[in-house]
């Protein structure tokens, strides 16, 4: 894979199908026809993890269900019917005992997490392979150095960063060539004016990943139940969570938006949201509702964050 994943072709949205694999997850058809809905959408970019999972016992289990929907998919599948190429992202880096969230990071663990999810995924190539998060008891370039070491010896076709600053998105590029950074960017977070990691990314032609646009588990009711929301919803004629979508492909042309979807319907809508045009004064109104969601930093946060930015900038841009 030469290109970032914002380049390959196809609609700019894709899937994130960590919803298949956790605590409430669907039965397994039901998930099967999620995956296999996006590619009739064309949706040409899913995500997933080797830790979407229950726990470690059930490592791999969102690995094994994308790869099952995708093998169903017939002659059409893998652009031979002259359609985009599906591009499965997988990570490594990241384990759960018992049901929690653990980082490892080490070189070896990562070498056989990666091995792992190639037999897991059935290919010979991985397409994108991201760092899943930093792990404080491993110093950061020698587990990004077990990274280059896989895209050296051809098992994964590019390299990607998870959950990583910009500070160590460039340390990482130092030693290989990263094509993305996947990060969390929360819907209340649109609003800003200069989403560092973003800025970043569109600077240096790095596809940005945002996770949980939506707000996340536990919180998307909420987000989507806002007053000032779904009065723009309204106003543009769709539904909130299109509004979102569309606000956040505006930010730049480099961020490919993975929404998670547990159900054909919110897939269905999330691929909805790339035909949502904003004009400049509806682009405005969103971002307003957005900077006033539930959760949003108040007002002397947001500026101290500012201000902090500008400061380690230098103070003059």
């Amino acid at each position: 894979m030469q290109n970032a994943p914002h380049r390959m072709g196809g609609l700019r949205m894709g899937l994130g199908a960590m919803p298949l694999s956790l605590k409430g997850r669907p039965e397994r058809p039901a998930a099967l026809r999620v995956v296999r809905r996006a590619v009739e959408l064309g949706v040409t970019f899913i995500d997933t993890a080797d830790a979407y999972a229950l726990d470690e016992a059930d490592t791999g289990h969102n690995e094994v269900l994308v790869a099952e929907a995708l093998r169903g998919m017939g002659a059409g599948f893998g652009g031979r019917d002259g359609s985009p190429r599906v591009r499965v992202a997988t990570k490594g880096g990241m384990i759960r005992p018992g049901g929690r969230w653990e980082r490892d990071g080490r070189p070896e663990a990562l070498r056989a997490a990666c091995e792992a999810s190639l037999r897991r995924l059935d290919v010979e190539r991985i397409d994108l392979y991201q760092f899943h998060a930093p792990d404080p008891e491993v110093p950061f370039l020698e587990s990004v150095g077990a990274l280059s070491r896989l895209l050296g010896e051809g098992k994964v076709a590019a390299v990607g960063l998870s959950n990583v600053t910009v500070a160590q998105a460039r340390a990482a590029r130092e030693l290989v060539p990263v094509v993305s950074v996947q990060n969390r960017l929360a819907p209340w977070e649109l609003g800003e004016t200069d989403i560092p990691i973003v800025t970043w990314c569109r600077r240096e032609g790095l596809t940005f990943l945002p996770y949980a646009p939506l707000g996340g588990s536990g919180k998307v009711e909420g987000v989507l139940a806002d007053p000032a929301l779904q009065a723009v919803a309204a106003q543009v004629g769709c539904a909130p969570a299109e509004v979102i979508l569309a606000t956040l492909l505006h930010l730049s042309p480099t961020v490919l938006p993975i929404p998670g979807a547990s159900r054909v319907e919110s897939l269905e809508s999330s691929v909805r949201a790339t035909g949502v045009a904003l004009s400049a004064a509806e682009l405005a109104d969103a971002r307003r509702a957005c900077r006033s969601l539930p959760g949003a930093p108040s007002l002397p946060r947001r500026l101290a964050g500012r201000a902090s930015r500008w400061l380690r900038r230098g103070g003059g841009g």
